[in-house]
């Protein structure tokens, strides 16, 4: 079977295709690692707040002279422990996001292969492994992302798509590119860091990494809320002229 332009049933003599006959029927919900996945981001955002308050006030403390032996080997002072402390915290809280966040990717994913494939040019397993790959994952996962954004969109009456504006997805993404920089040069200074004054400059540095975190992490919400929300609201429209071609 597949849908005329007026939504009823046509028979077809071509041999039954890899999807079903009515793809919607297939898709998989997100709302559900969408909300767990805003929660995770949002728990983010609260942490890249505490990493840039902090930050700015061991910087302000350090300049001043208030930790003279903070950063070498006998330091073992407030800014050391807290500057450590940043650095647990972040591990466990920033790869369960992403672990989540790529969980909710592969599901939205797999839900516009159904509502419009043609827009959708790498398969399932690239949801997961291409933010893996070296090099290859700055580019791959925002174009995958842009997809399926495209194969998202709500569609009218007339079947032609309803335009949306990608600026969501290419926000967050350069956003979130610039926040893996600026955690890599946070690391360099924080290791490298032997006196007091390396150590300022270290806090300094993890305040703006925790000002680009948070923007980060805004913006994924809202993209993740939007995407979502698409998805939900194509799969309400049903079948017919709304179904994938």
């Amino acid at each position: 079977m597949s849908f005329s332009a007026t939504g009823s049933p046509q028979p077809v003599d071509e041999p039954v295709p890899d999807f079903a006959p009515e793809p919607l029927a297939l898709l998989r919900p997100p709302g559900g690692l969408a909300t767990a996945t805003t929660a995770l981001l949002a728990l983010s955002g609260l942490y890249a707040l505490l990493l840039t308050g902090t930050g700015l006030y061991l910087g302000s403390a350090l300049r001043n002279g208030s930790y003279p032996d903070a950063g070498t080997e006998d330091g073992g002072t407030l800014p050391d422990t807290l500057m450590a402390l940043a650095g647990l915290l972040e591990i466990p809280l920033l790869s369960v996001t992403a672990a989540l966040f790529i969980t909710w990717f592969h599901r939205v994913h797999h839900n516009a292969l159904l509502l419009g494939r043609d827009a959708v040019t790498k398969s399932a397993a690239w949801a997961v492994g291409g933010w893996f790959v070296p090099f290859a994952f700055l580019r791959i996962p925002y174009k995958m992302a842009k997809e399926i954004w495209a194969a998202s969109r709500l569609r009218g009456p007339d079947a032609a798509h309803r335009p949306v504006s990608t600026a969501p997805i290419t926000m967050w993404w350069l956003v979130w590119i610039t926040a893996l920089f600026a955690n890599r040069v946070f690391g360099i200074l924080y290791d490298r860091a032997d006196d007091a004054d390396g150590l300022a400059t270290a806090a300094i540095a993890a305040a703006v990494y925790g000002v680009v975190l948070l923007a980060a992490s805004v913006l994924a919400i809202r993209f993740v809320r939007g995407l979502t929300a698409m998805q939900i609201a194509r799969a309400a429209q049903g079948p017919g002229p709304y179904a994938a071609e």
